[in-house]
């Protein structure tokens, strides 16, 4: 992106290692917070000053808090003409998307980071020990390179980031009530979402659910994995499901404490699909390539979980936590297959187990 582009936005939720990464990859660029009050109230009171400092250009972090300043930018990476000569971070989509859209067009390359991956922790080899301090943990970066507990961090991160930042974004006055709103949506994860609903069990309508839930969207704290628009002849679901973005940040919310406990926890299965999705979206991310995943459902309950629309067709993924393989668990891909006829390819399967095979035309992944 850097070579083709004069700005390159690095967007993601807050500690999924934006800076970390910026920084790392752009070491001769100076660094500059727009958190920090003096150099805000300098980008506002004196833009082209502001700039003038950075004849090689510079990382601008969390830029989304100061917007207005996406309009002095064009003109100085316009003028210049270096590509890659401006990195901005920022952890909220909507004000820093606004401002690109309307600014940057076509001098911007987009770049979405998620907390870890799975297999960058077992590069590093700091993956946890076993699959539920894997759901118990999540992937943010914070919780493998430094002492912390996840319970601490957790409780910190909702306090500091959800009832800070996305309070802001949506002028919230009763917090008690939009605490509960989010901790519904994790109670939801992995399933069909029902927005009146939702928005009867936290006391407030519809059309409030909706703007909320979209916050939690733009904040990379929840995204909706669309239904699939082929029908094969059969009448289908139009409700998109709803994922957390990082399993543990669920997991927390849905008071769970400890990895033992997901051994017996009702949600465990649900956690483990908002997992495999998580780990689906990073992958795809990662690759610099774009997030075309979705379901489908008909209306008499056959379903696949995960469908990737590719240029080979549509593979199917289906997604079981428990660790044990059993017969049933491909009759739903079959049945897809023979809706979908040539449309599909070979279809593949998440389990909780350990090993990796081939079995009944299906692609099993441990």
């Amino acid at each position: 992106m850097a070579k083709g582009f004069p700005v390159v936005a690095l967007t993601g939720p807050r500690q999924s290692g934006k800076t970390t990464l910026a920084k790392s990859l752009f070491k001769e660029k100076p660094f500059v917070s727009l958190e920090n009050p003096d150099e805000r109230e300098f980008a506002l009171r004196d833009p082209q000053r502001f700039f003038q400092r950075f004849p090689s250009g510079a990382i601008l972090d969390e830029v989304q808090r100061c917007p207005e300043l996406l309009s002095w930018l064009q003109g100085w990476v316009d003028e210049r003409g270096i590509m890659g000569d401006v990195v901005l971070t920022g952890s909220a989509q909507f004000d820093l998307l606004a401002g690109i859209t309307q600014t940057l067009a076509g001098r911007v390359g987009r770049v979405e980071l998620l907390p870890l991956s799975a297999a960058e922790l077992l590069a590093a080899s700091k993956a946890p020990s076993d699959l539920n301090a894997t759901l118990f943990k999540g992937g943010y970066p914070a919780l493998y390179d430094r002492d912390i507990s996840p319970q601490d961090w957790f409780a910190n991160y909702i306090a500091t980031y959800l009832e800070r930042d996305v309070r802001q974004l949506i002028a919230v006055r009763d917090l008690t009530q939009f605490q509960t709103f989010v901790k519904m949506c994790a109670a939801r994860t992995g399933q069909l979402l029902n927005l009146a609903s939702l928005g009867a069990d936290c006391g407030i309508t519809s059309v409030t659910a909706k703007q909320w839930l979209s916050v939690l969207q733009a904040s990379y704290i929840v995204t909706l994995l669309k239904p699939h628009h082929r029908n094969f002849g059969r009448r289908l679901v139009k409700a998109p499901k709803l994922y957390f973005c990082v399993v543990g940040l669920a997991a927390w919310l849905l008071d769970i404490r400890d990895a033992a406990t997901l051994d017996t926890h009702a949600a465990r299965g649900a956690l483990f699909e908002t997992h495999v999705i998580g780990e689906l979206m990073k992958q795809r991310l990662n690759a610099g390539q774009a997030l075309d995943l979705c379901f489908w459902r008909d209306n008499v309950g056959h379903e696949v979980v995960v469908l990737i629309d590719n240029a080979q067709g549509l593979q199917a993924l289906e997604i079981k936590s428990r660790s044990t393989f059993a017969n049933d668990w491909t009759d739903g891909l079959k049945k897809w297959q023979k809706f979908a006829g040539d449309e599909s390819i070979q279809p593949s399967l998440v389990y909780g187990g350990t090993a990796s095979y081939a079995r009944e035309g299906v692609h099993v992944w441990g």
